[in-house]
């Protein structure tokens, strides 16, 4: 009896010993992740905050508080929200329409969701342009309008949801689906009680990378919207105009301004999230 309870202790302490404490290889391989993430990440934008603070909160506030800073962030933030919107619900249609559907072309198309991927950003802008521009061959002309924003966005964030979303459809049971049919089930209650809470933490990383994207454009939006002050000016072509004129800090606050407004998207994401998927 005594042995086995010595063994029964050595082997929890074993068990503690293996949560509470890392081996040296886990170790090493912490460390090096802390060191690359805080030389890519981490150093990076505490310096942005410092430099944005630099010139201390009433330099900070007048910043982002100025009438064309201002116009560019709820300018940005409601395109990028909008087109976040869009792509939630069209991203998860094609991800459906590619995983459960059959089609002449289907490999095509599928092909075709990556080329926002691997366009540089000012030739997807140039593309847009030849299409939606002033020479447009099917007569829409959105250039320099606040359409030419939300076109872009769309354009350079559509692959996000549609990426996320179709490998968890292809991972899901056929099989779940038939037996809550079988159960009296309609085609809505069994998206809302089976497929969706599945669906909902890739649809959620989708948005806000889709997001995230999209406040931080700028390529696309070069040649279509034409920057224009207070009209069609987004916050990244205000950072660049803070720089070119040498104004670091005013940059730095612009920038950090987005900074808290997509770390507050993504929390606000994940939380809905979590909500939905316990409802479920």
């Amino acid at each position: 009896m005594s042995t086995s309870v010595v063994r029964l202790g050595s082997a929890r302490k074993r068990r503690a010993g293996r949560s509470g404490s890392l081996s040296g290889p886990s170790s090493l391989g912490l460390g090096v992740a802390v060191l690359w993430l805080s030389l890519l990440v981490l150093i990076p934008l505490a310096l942005v905050v410092t430099t944005a603070l630099s010139g201390g909160l009433a330099g900070f506030f007048d910043t982002i508080t100025s009438p064309q800073t201002l116009s560019a962030v709820k300018l940005t933030v409601a395109q990028a929200a909008l087109v976040t919107l869009v792509n939630v619900v069209m991203g998860t249609v094609i991800a459906w329409v590619l995983v459960r559907d059959r089609f002449f072309g289907k490999r095509l198309l599928d092909v075709v969701i990556d080329i926002p991927f691997a366009l540089p950003t000012i030739v997807a802008g140039l593309v847009l342009l030849s299409l939606y521009g002033p020479r447009s061959p099917i007569g829409v002309n959105v250039a320099n309008t606040r359409a030419s924003v939300f076109l872009a966005l769309a354009f350079v964030t559509l692959p996000f949801i549609v990426r996320t979303v179709q490998p968890v459809l292809e991972e899901l049971e056929a099989d779940v689906e038939e037996a809550s049919a079988s159960l009296g089930a309609s085609r809505l209650t069994t998206f809302r009680r089976i497929i969706l809470p599945s669906l909902v933490p890739a649809i959620m990383a989708g948005a806000a990378l889709s997001f995230a994207r999209g406040i931080s454009e700028y390529g696309s939006l070069v040649l279509l919207s034409g920057n224009l002050p207070n009209r069609t000016e987004v916050v990244s072509v205000r950072v660049l105009t803070y720089i070119e004129n040498g104004d670091q800090a005013a940059a730095a606050a612009a920038a950090t301004l987005m900074l808290v407004v997509a770390l507050a998207v993504i929390v606000a994401l994940d939380v809905i999230q979590r909500r939905v998927a316990r409802r479920g």
